[in-house]
């Protein structure tokens, strides 16, 4: 059975709201962690991960960074409308975010039908000791989406400084609360870096440096990837099967250096720290195997929700899809593979790269909880049940696991 005809309701389990974590740990590396391999579980803390890996071993992480995403911006007359930046229209998220006027992205709008065609709507913010009116226009709409066009008048200010003044961190909506001052330091990872992100990698707030210190005198090798997480993330299946469901394409960025360790198997084992990072590394097989059946545009690599399950003639090996990637690199004299994937990982999906997922507990009836059974099939429920019993805290604030490909 192809897995599009999936049924979510296979994914139901019972979460309390009680369960869902609200604030995090106060500190990061004390969460507890549910360790599953060969069927087994065992309770440990995070702080405890380098200890349970192996000299030899690599871990990637992802090292994006969330941006205040969420706006409120006001009509002439007063009336608040929220918009919810999603992406960069036709240009990549590092120069959105430092552009000057006249950026244009992709929006959610709440009260949509409140701002009419023509109508600027805006906000006064604060920079270079002087105010600045920031302005929004809707130009069109797509999908559930709309395009806004940000402008302002002051050719010193970037949108990323907007965001900053304006924008307030899109948490999750299953907190039902408002963000707090913690929330700006604990909502990212201590390695965060680059900047487009609207949900965090959660599975990666646990880290902290004592965390990563200990994994290198452990011999553990780290390496970093960039995958911006989408509002896609909080999306449910509201379909009967993950036929009905669309993923949101989500842009990504992969060293040459970690391509050619991925190649040559420079490294025991392979940890990934999120379902985000599990989704990159294993869309690279999908990407070169493209560019191997001539079926890569000449742009941005981009990778469809089904297209990892279609039956091909020609089924490239892993070191040659790899291969394919590095030699698209050579051939355009690029350090980094930018590309895009709106990959679903379901059950009958080919793992090939990873052997162990850093994940967090996710929400019933979710592509993410999908993926976990992909990982480790039908020992997900075996999994979730061990974690109600023993008082693990879930979603993104929530307590961690280490899962071991079956």
């Amino acid at each position: 059975m192809h897995p599009s005809q999936l049924s979510i309701d296979a994914y139901n389990y019972l979460l309390p709201d009680e369960r869902i974590a609200k604030f995090p740990l106060e500190v990061r590396d004390q969460s507890q962690m549910l360790v599953y391999e060969n069927g087994c579980i065992q309770d440990s803390l995070f702080c405890d991960l380098p200890d349970l890996l192996q000299p030899g071993d690599l871990v990637i992480l992802n090292n994006t960074r969330v941006i205040p995403a969420r706006l409120i911006l006001f009509k002439p007359t007063g009336g608040a409308i929220e918009v919810f930046c999603l992406d960069p229209v036709e240009m990549a998220h590092q120069d959105a975010m430092s552009a000057g006027s006249g950026v244009r992205w992709k929006c959610l709008v709440g009260g949509a039908k409140k701002w009419n065609d023509g109508l600027l709507i805006g906000v006064e913010i604060e920079h270079g000791g002087r105010k600045v009116m920031c302005r929004a226009a809707r130009m069109e709409k797509r999908n559930d989406a709309f395009i806004i066009e940000f402008t302002w008048d002051d050719s010193t200010l970037v949108f990323s400084q907007f965001l900053e003044s304006a924008g307030k961190i899109p948490l999750p909506p299953y907190f039902h609360r408002e963000v707090e001052q913690s929330d700006l330091e604990r909502y990212q990872t201590v390695f965060s870096k680059y900047q487009g992100s609207v949900a965090a990698p959660t599975a990666s707030l646990h880290f902290t440096q004592r965390v990563f210190d200990a994994l290198k005198d452990r011999g553990v090798t780290l390496e970093e990837l960039t995958l911006h997480v989408g509002a896609g993330t909080f999306k449910p299946v509201s379909s009967e099967t993950l036929s009905g469901h669309e993923m949101h394409s989500e842009w990504f960025s992969v060293s040459k250096k970690t391509l050619l360790k991925l190649r040559n198997r420079e490294y025991k084992r392979l940890i990934v720290a999120g379902t985000t990072s599990l989704r990159t590394i294993e869309s690279l097989y999908g990407l070169g195997a493209q560019l191997i059946r001539g079926g890569a545009s000449d742009e941005m690599l981009s990778l469809t929700q089904w297209e990892m399950y279609d039956e091909q003639q020609h089924v490239p090996t892993l070191t040659e899809a790899l291969d394919a990637l590095l030699n698209y690199l050579d051939r355009r004299n690029l350090e980094f593979l930018h590309a895009s994937s709106a990959l679903l990982i379901a059950p009958s999906f080919q793992i090939r790269l990873a052997e162990a997922i850093i994940t967090n507990f996710h929400q019933p009836k979710s592509t993410l909880l999908v993926l976990v059974s992909a990982f480790i099939g039908d020992d997900w429920r075996k999994v979730y049940e061990h974690a109600m019993e023993h008082d693990y805290r879930f979603l993104s604030y929530g307590d961690s696991s280490l899962l071991w490909r079956k």
